[in-house]
């Protein structure tokens, strides 16, 4: 059956779940990238002490405006003794405890020091550049939840709640299988009518930038017999993908191989450009797997595993969601398309990403042009002209 992009993605989200998340405990330098497996509480309050935000001094905000006496000095990492009196300031700098008795923080630089005294011509609200304790988090809150993709913000965080491990779900194992009698390793030279198998290579590098772990098998000749036997080994990983194989040539065994074996087929076809024959499903059973079968030229194949594929990666490593931001850019030229398919092709998007312009393009083949490309254009189904300067999505590469 054909589905609009927009249904086929929502069919992945929906129906891929990990029947079995395997959780495991790493070390905190290990741990960007990978999902969190458990709530992650704080075990103190942070601040553990009201702060100052801003290099100053601490006052009474009642006392201002006015001219105060400075009695000392506060940093970072020290804990003035004693308490802060009317007409009294206490030098201090950012990240420094707030002392006993103050309650506001003025910057230096609205300050005018003289002879021990510090004089202030404006007043100052309570809590002023402070920011008090437990204002980012209190004491046993959860921070962190499952399902996230730790980010060095979280790993700060898990650092300054003393945590040296933490739990995250093992990556899937994904298996990849190129299909095709035409098809030669990449260390082979290849005749006129030979492509070495650089799909296989390429989705390895996807699999991996998603959190999976890739399993390159051997590529599965055009018969029934011997793409089922690979196809068998495949399906032992979390996932698997096949390239090529999955149009409706006399030699594309794949869809034939799969039926055989009881899968479930959700979509075998998304009106998209590149990689209309897609193919996506699950073998049958209480242990069945899911599979893509992603079409063999080289674009489609990065393509479909970009938009569909891989949110079955992340969804099965654990994550809790698995979005695919497309935002706007202003067109640098004209673009037209023929309208009924969703367009992914290949565009240069500015460094500032307000722009983009497509890149010349040969087909679902031409690779060097996807090396050019730093992003997708979008092309609406339903819209088939944009002129330079009208916004359009752009999917990043």
């Amino acid at each position: 059956m054909a589905l609009t992009f927009h249904v086929a993605r929502e069919t992945v989200l929906n129906k891929v779940t990990a029947s079995q998340l395997t959780p495991e405990e790493i070390a905190l330098d290990a741990a960007a990238g990978r999902v969190l497996a458990e709530d992650v509480a704080a075990d103190r309050d942070s601040p553990a002490l009201s702060r100052s935000v801003r290099d100053g001094y601490a006052v009474r905000a009642g006392d201002l405006p006015g001219e105060l006496t400075v009695i000392g000095e506060v940093r970072a990492g020290q804990r003035f003794e004693g308490e802060l009196a009317a007409g009294q300031a206490i030098e201090i700098m950012t990240g420094a405890p707030i002392p006993q008795g103050a309650d506001a923080v003025v910057m230096v630089e609205h300050t005018r020091r003289v002879n021990g005294r510090v004089r202030i011509e404006s007043s100052a609200e309570p809590r002023q550049f402070i920011n008090p304790k437990g204002c980012e988090a209190a004491a046993n809150e959860t921070v962190l939840k499952p399902g996230k993709r730790i980010d060095y913000a979280d790993v700060a965080m898990l650092a300054a709640f003393g945590r040296t491990h933490v739990s995250v779900y093992r990556k899937p194992e994904v298996a990849i299988v190129a299909t095709g009698d035409e098809i030669v390793e990449v260390s082979e030279t290849p005749a006129a009518f030979q492509i070495r198998n650089s799909n296989a290579y390429s989705l390895a590098a996807q699999v991996a930038r998603a959190g999976g772990i890739p399993r390159i098998l051997p590529v599965a000749r055009d018969t029934v017999e011997h793409t089922r036997e690979i196809v068998l080994r495949g399906l032992t990983s979390d996932l698997l993908l096949l390239s090529g194989g999955v149009s409706a040539g006399k030699y594309d065994v794949v869809e034939q191989v799969l039926s055989e074996i009881g899968a479930e087929f959700f979509f075998d076809r998304v009106l998209i450009q590149p990689g209309q024959p897609v193919v996506f499903g699950k073998t049958v059973g209480a242990n069945g797997k899911f599979f893509f079968g992603l079409p063999g030229n080289p674009s489609a194949t990065m393509v479909t595993f970009e938009i569909l594929a891989r949110a079955a990666v992340e969804l099965l490593g654990g994550q809790s969601e698995s979005p695919l931001p497309m935002p706007f850019a202003r067109l640098t030229r004209d673009f037209r398309h023929r309208p009924g398919l969703t367009r992914f092709l290949p565009a240069q998007l500015s460094a500032d990403g307000t722009e983009v312009t497509p890149v010349e393009w040969h087909g679902s083949g031409d690779v060097p042009a996807l090396t050019r490309a730093n992003a997708y254009l979008v092309a609406d189904h339903f819209r088939a002209e944009y002129p330079r300067g009208e916004f359009i999505r752009v999917l990043l590469k």
